[in-house]
């Protein structure tokens, strides 16, 4: 007969379960990683950012996160933002500038990435930021769902927050190429197969309307580029020849197949390479 007690088999089921994440200093630093198995929320003392003054030809969605962040940051009613679009014109770019230009007069605005793949542990990740008396941006990078993905109701846990609703202190911020973070093809696949085609995709594409905002991000003209690259060489402090600078970039353009901020910004970076100016 086993001489196991209740006592022994409480304590060896102790052993085995894991230990909860520990709260982390939220003052040490103005950024944090999430990172599950083990939980733990890993601090960022560098954010790698721009700032908010050198994206060019995004006004009305700067302008428009800044008045949402900053409410929040004040305490007051703010909205999830999705921000999608074309690719490297800023989205994820914008919501760190966003956070660095407030973050001066309000330190406890904290931002907190969490990668797509770990979105089914994004319960445990808000139970370690509720009750902090910080805010946080959590921001999601690059987000979008295939039609067999089902990561997306771990998204609605920070969305809608379940009979425990979404702390009042957490706003999230995601990035998509897509507006309703499925492709098309998918969208239209599922309703031409399904029973109901109208319910058929209705979870997945009712996800981006639980955003308050949708900014959208649209491929930029050759006068948007050239605008871009001249305030970076403002900012910097690198002197070129109009001509010759407009020369430049238009080639690189040409090399890379199209404009965007992201290949402006390369550019630029080429550009500060051969002069000899530091971009640290």
């Amino acid at each position: 007969m086993s001489d196991a007690t209740p006592e022994r088999i409480a304590e060896a089921l102790e052993r085995l379960a894991p230990a909860p994440a520990p709260v982390p200093d939220f003052g040490a630093a103005p950024g944090f990683l999430w990172h599950p198995d083990p939980d733990r929320l890993e601090p960022v003392a560098e954010i790698n950012r721009v700032d908010v003054s050198l994206l060019i030809g995004i006004d009305r969605a700067r302008d428009t996160l800044l008045a949402n962040t900053q409410r929040f940051a004040k305490g007051l009613p703010a909205n999830n933002a999705l921000l999608w679009g074309a690719r490297g014109m800023g989205k994820s770019s914008l919501v760190k500038a966003v956070h660095g230009a407030l973050q001066v007069e309000y330190p406890a605005l904290k931002i907190v990435e969490v990668q797509r793949e770990d979105l089914p542990s994004i319960g445990r990740c808000l139970d370690l930021l509720r009750g902090a008396k910080e805010r946080f941006l959590l921001f999601c990078d690059d987000l979008s769902f295939s039609h067999d993905d089902a990561h997306y109701k771990s998204l609605k846990a920070v969305l809608d927050g379940g009979i425990a609703g979404r702390p009042e202190n957490v706003v999230l911020y995601a990035t998509s190429n897509r507006r309703h973070l499925m492709p098309r093809d998918m969208i239209e696949n599922e309703r031409s197969t399904a029973i109901r085609p109208s319910e058929a995709v209705e979870e997945k594409v009712s996800l981006s309307d639980r955003f308050g905002l949708w900014l959208g991000f649209h491929p930029c003209d050759q006068d948007a580029y050239l605008a871009m690259i001249d305030g970076y060489c403002a900012a910097y402090g690198v002197e070129v020849a109009p001509e010759e600078l407009r020369a430049e970039a238009i080639e690189w353009q040409a090399t890379r197949g199209g404009r965007s901020g992201r290949v402006a910004w390369q550019f630029f970076t080429d550009l500060a390479g051969r002069h000899g100016v530091r971009l640290g």
